[in-house]
C-alpha cells in the first residue's frame, strides 16, 4: 500500500518536471543565502521568495503557484545534491511515511474558503 509520503513525492515530482525554474530557483537563493555567510536557513522562505520573485505553478486561482507540502522536498533534494550543506535546511521526520495515500486530487484556492478584504 502506498504511503502519504510517496503520495506527496509522486506530487511533488510532477510539479518539478512541469516548472523545472523553481528548482533553479530554489538553488539560486539558497546559495546567495550560504554566500551571504548564513549557516542554516528557512526553506519556506526560499520558497515564498520564489513566488515573490516568479509566478511559478498555477494561476493562484485554479491552483497553487506552490505547495507548501513542496517545500521539505526542495530542501532534502538541495541538500543531496550539495552535501557540503548538509544541515543547511532543518529537517524533521516526514510523519507521512507513517500515514495512508489519500487517493485525494491536490488541494487548490477553491477548495478554501476566503474573506472579503475590509476593514482592520
Amino acid at each position: 500500500m502506498k504511503t502519504r509520503l510517496q503520495e506527496m513525492r509522486e506530487q511533488v515530482t510532477r510539479f518539478h518536471e512541469a516548472h523545472p525554474e523553481v528548482w533553479d530557483l530554489f538553488v539560486r537563493f539558497s546559495l546567495e543565502m550560504i554566500d551571504r555567510g548564513y549557516e542554516q536557513y528557512s526553506a519556506q522562505s526560499v520558497i515564498e521568495r520564489i513566488r515573490w520573485e516568479k509566478d511559478a505553478g498555477g494561476d493562484g486561482t485554479s491552483a497553487f503557484k506552490i505547495n507548501n507540502n513542496y517545500t521539505a522536498f526542495y530542501s532534502r533534494r538541495f541538500m543531496r545534491t550539495y552535501p557540503e550543506h548538509e544541515g543547511f535546511f532543518r529537517t524533521r521526520y516526514q510523519v507521512s511515511d507513517d500515514c495512508d495515500a489519500t487517493e485525494l486530487p491536490e488541494l487548490a484556492p477553491r477548495d478554501y474558503e476566503y474573506e472579503s478584504a475590509g476593514s482592520l
